[in-house]
């Protein structure tokens, strides 16, 4: 018998393959108008089947962990670019990886560190690909384009067991932009910023291959990409609510969400209990920074994602999931009887989606509520 998202059990994370679909074609044609390479960042995904959908399998990819680096070099993948900078406990495990035949490259913005990779490559007998972070206004990791450090980051990486790939940034302050106009202007700055520090390296007489830039709403919204080789965006293949609320995707194109079960009713507290907490969606709140009252998620029907009036997530604890409350407006228990069952947008998809081992899929279009396929994905480190 062919399950349905009534056969599914609760809490279930849920994969529409149409909006997946329409997203990965709106990212490619922008890669392909912008003349850059897409690299998506798959710490969004996590999952074989949403990659091969987005660059096939000799298409180029991000990752944020070396057990998705193992995962996708499993899988067939053999362009990855690890995106956290290197600890370098972890050279062995990149070298066994590249030693699979995967050009896996890495990331540092320490000296120390760009030292210990050559020395570690010379040791290994293997040549690490290695980029240099700069920090584009995001203030987490990475150097200033204009830092001292570059070019001595650039020759300790120019030694035997190690080559200069380029250069790398991540322009995540897109996401306190207010406005379209304020993205725009921050896709710019990521893209000063890797140029600037691609050009300084070029004229000491460095080779700088690849000049790469990311974040969803720089790559949907930057006016070009003059100078720069590839964008890693990630959240686009799903979206969410924070996007929603940002204007960088509509409510119909969150491509995920979690399907939960009512499971009790407190008209005097105005809420419906469901078996989706702070676990199954996640505590992160910061789609409320744009809309606020949004809480943890936006309640909709099962066979339809999108979003019921009023019935927002307004408290999670570790396994509950309220849904109303004392703020919201009356809730219509009749229609949410006990055993019937709802789904929940998300407000950060790659947040949801890190407690699921798989991907229930639905196709709309051509399937109705039932569930053509079941995609794997990795989690951990």
């Amino acid at each position: 018998m062919n399950k349905t998202l009534n056969d599914l059990p609760t809490p279930s994370l849920i994969l529409d393959r149409s909006r997946l679909l329409k997203n990965i074609a709106r990212m490619q044609a922008r890669a392909q108008s912008l003349n850059v390479k897409l690299r998506p960042h798959l710490k969004t995904a996590k999952s074989a089947m949403v990659a091969e959908l987005a660059v096939g399998k000799a298409g180029a990819m991000t990752v944020s962990t070396l057990a998705e680096a193992e995962y996708f070099a499993k899988a067939g993948f053999r362009d990855i670019t690890y995106a956290v900078p290197i600890a370098p406990q972890k050279l062995e495990q990149v070298a066994a990886i590249m030693k699979g035949g995967v050009d896996l490259k890495i990331i540092t913005d320490h000296p120390a560190v760009a030292q210990a990779i050559a020395e570690k490559g010379r040791a290994l007998g293997i040549t690490f690909s290695t980029m240099i972070k700069i920090d584009s206004g995001l203030g987490r990791a990475g150097i200033p384009p204009d830092s001292a450090l570059l070019l001595p980051l650039a020759t300790a990486l120019s030694q035997p067991g190690s080559s200069l790939a380029g250069v790398l940034t991540h322009a995540g302050h897109s996401y306190d932009a207010k406005n379209i106009a304020q993205i725009e202007a921050t896709a710019e700055e990521e893209r000063l910023a890797v140029v600037t520090a691609a050009t300084r390296l070029r004229e000491a007489g460095f080779a700088c291959p690849i000049v790469s830039v990311g974040s969803t709403p720089t790559a949907l919204f930057a006016k070009h990409l003059d100078g720069v080789t590839e964008m890693r965006p990630g959240n686009f293949v799903f979206f969410d609510l924070f996007q929603a609320g940002l204007g960088t995707c509509a409510m119909e194109d969150i491509a995920v969400s979690v399907l939960a079960t009512v499971v009790a009713h407190h008209p005097g507290r105005n809420h419906l209990l469901i078996d989706a907490g702070g676990l199954a969606l996640s505590k992160d709140t910061g789609a409320n920074k744009n809309v606020p009252g949004t809480g943890y998620g936006r309640v909709c029907r099962p066979d339809e994602a999108l979003p019921l009036p009023g019935l927002n997530i307004h408290d999670v604890h570790q396994e509950h999931g309220l849904v109303g409350g004392p703020k919201a407006a009356p809730v219509d228990f009749a229609s949410y009887p006990p055993g019937s069952r709802l789904r929940v947008l998300p407000n950060h998809s790659c947040m949801t989606g890190a407690m699921y081992d798989r991907y229930f899929v639905i196709d709309p279009a051509q399937a109705g509520g039932a569930i053509v396929a079941e995609w794997d994905r990795v989690n951990g480190w």
